[in-house]
């Protein structure tokens, strides 16, 4: 008798039941090369290194087989692994080809990523390095590096707004730096405005903060008035007997000798000192206005000092004349000094607050103007402020030289007999 077959079923096959993992299973794995299926594309395929590597099988919506990583165990656990697996089914679902849709998300994440603040800011604060002096770049990275990268600095630059920049800001309020919360909001309201023009934002939030911080304090830098100099005087001539002589020179020079600012006083350098002609000029590369990347102003500044005045320099060129600087750091002679000196006697003075290194050049405006009766643009010239047109910077060199240096002499002698005619700058008399 013939055996016969069993006839063909035309019912489609059922798919393979694989039984799902188990974390015992996962976690014992030997370390040999081979797969462990977890059922719905997912295995987990075992390396000869030990290594264990989720995986996802799948087709794509052209038919073609391609495969998902989710990455390592036991980063990836296998509770994350199969919700990885359940986001990409309903990928798949919708018609999204998961591969696809994790390689834009790695290039947005990338492109974010380069368009942080701190990135976009870093790139702002390098554009910005030829039109700056290197302390003035030092200075802004370094209060963005402490103040704002904390706090915003790996959010993308586009997703920024207004209230988390007003809380950056507040931040610096709460410790006292009022002016500095301000300024940090200039900064980064050009951080804003160079992401915007570079295509990597749409929006500056900082103007819409206007009325939103604590108002500065309005004001010049603290100084004196003419009234109060011989209160001053004699309040410095009670401390001076206590005080190196480098430091009194630098003292007596700023308060009744020069005008300049506190730093082109400190940074003088002996070179540029000849005390045989008692000639004094500053290149204009060591002014303020000389230190300007773009357009500096290229005029050298004329130093009128009093007979007094260089009197005071002969005898400091005694103790320091031997070093690059007139006043030269006391650890390291190779480096000059700073305006500590003229701080820590303002104050012993009790004049702390009140006056400043700069308050002088105030000081000596208004005494030169209303006691003594200088024109202004006298004055302004010895401040070495700028005269605000071409043909001014020529009137400066060769009009005002002449008629600036009687003026210095009759603010010395002015001083000289401001506290009940004492001497302040040492053993000489008034000039005839």
């Amino acid at each position: 008798m013939a055996c016969s077959m069993p006839p063909k079923s035309d019912a489609p096959k059922m798919p393979k039941i694989v039984p799902p993992l188990t974390d015992v299973q996962v976690k014992t794995a030997k370390e040999k090369s081979y797969k462990l299926a977890d059922g719905g594309g997912l295995y987990l395929e075992v390396m000869p290194t030990g290594s264990k590597l989720w995986r996802m099988k799948f087709k794509q919506t052209n038919g073609n087989e391609s495969r998902l990583a989710f990455g390592s165990y036991p980063e990836i656990t296998l509770l994350e692994a199969r919700n990885k697996r359940i986001a990409a089914r309903k990928q798949l679902a919708g018609g999204i080809d998961p591969a696809q849709a994790k390689r834009i998300e790695k290039t947005n994440k990338a492109t974010a990523n380069a368009n942080t603040f701190e990135a976009v800011a870093r790139e702002w604060h390098t554009n910005k390095l030829e039109s700056w002096q290197a302390r003035t770049a030092t200075n802004v990275l370094h209060r963005l590096e402490q103040d704002v990268f904390p706090l915003i600095g790996k959010y993308p630059i586009a997703d920024i707004k207004a209230p988390v920049i007003l809380d950056v800001l507040r931040q610096i309020e709460k410790r006292g730096a009022v002016d500095m919360a301000k300024r940090q909001g200039q900064v980064c309201g050009q951080i804003f405005r160079y992401a915007i023009a570079s295509g990597k934002a749409e929006i500056d939030p900082v103007p819409s903060l206007r009325g939103a911080l604590k108002p500065s304090a309005k004001g010049h830098h603290a100084a004196i008035t003419p009234d109060e100099l011989p209160e001053f005087i004699r309040a410095f001539e009670k401390i001076e007997g206590r005080m190196f002589v480098p430091t009194k020179v630098m003292f007596r020079l700023m308060m009744m000798m020069i005008f300049v600012r506190t730093s082109e006083l400190t940074e003088t350098p002996w070179a540029e000192i000849d005390l045989e002609n008692e000639s004094w000029v500053i290149p204009w590369h060591r002014m303020k206005m000389g230190k300007k990347k773009l357009n500096p102003r290229k005029v050298d500044h004329h130093i009128f000092l009093p007979r007094q005045g260089w009197e005071l320099l002969r005898e400091l060129h005694a103790i320091t004349g031997g070093n690059k600087y007139l006043f030269p750091n006391q650890r390291d002679h190779e480096k000059s000094a700073t305006n500590f000196g003229i701080l820590a006697a303002l104050k012993r003075m009790g004049y702390d607050g009140r006056m400043t290194g700069h308050g002088f050049r105030s000081l000596a405006m208004g005494i030169i103007k209303e006691r003594l009766g200088y024109r202004h643009e006298v004055v302004d010239r010895q401040l070495s402020h700028a005269s605000g047109d071409t043909y001014g910077e020529a009137y400066d060199r060769a009009m005002f030289l002449d008629e600036r240096k009687v003026m210095m002499q009759q603010y010395a002698d002015y001083l000289y007999t401001a506290a009940s005619g004492k001497v302040i700058a040492g053993k000489f008399g008034k000039a005839a």
